[in-house]
């Protein structure tokens, strides 16, 4: 089941996750890396977090955490659990995102990848993602995809 973050008790498994399934992709220098992580709680307070767990009162499997900015949807970080992947978890939270912004008159998602990710590279394309530029200083690909307005 999708449903909103529960700070108190999806954080810690969230920051886990981020720590696991994103950080090592990361291109960012160690004390930067420092200051990204140290600033988590403040990031999550900003937009919206949506968390997948196995029923209600669970620990989350997986996230997704974005922001709406006018026109344009921008997907900030999502994760899956390992033991959990390939059913579907990614593809149904990025949908409840998409549709949560095309909801919202958002026209636009955006997504950043790390370079070295390509299983996530992947999962982006195969959703309609193309990938825009490469980004040399932060070491990612922009992806971009058109969003159907939702009335």
């Amino acid at each position: 089941m999708i449903r909103y973050r529960r700070p108190k008790q999806d954080d810690p498994v969230i920051h886990d996750l981020i720590l696991k399934e994103l950080v090592p992709y990361s291109h960012l220098p160690p004390q930067e890396l420092k200051t990204v992580i140290k600033e988590l709680p403040n990031r999550l307070a900003r937009g919206v977090t949506l968390v997948v767990s196995p029923y209600y009162e669970a620990d989350p499997i997986a996230f997704i955490h974005f922001m709406v900015h006018g026109e344009l949807l921008y997907i900030d970080m999502m994760a899956v659990a390992p033991a959990h992947r390939r059913n579907r978890h990614g593809k149904a939270l990025m949908a409840q995102a998409e549709n949560f912004a095309g909801s919202r008159g958002c026209t636009k998602a955006k997504v950043m990848v790390d370079r070295g990710n390509t299983q996530a590279h992947r999962f982006y394309r195969n959703l309609g993602y193309n990938t825009v530029r490469f980004i040399q200083l932060s070491q990612c690909y922009e992806m971009e995809k058109k969003l159907l307005i939702r009335v």
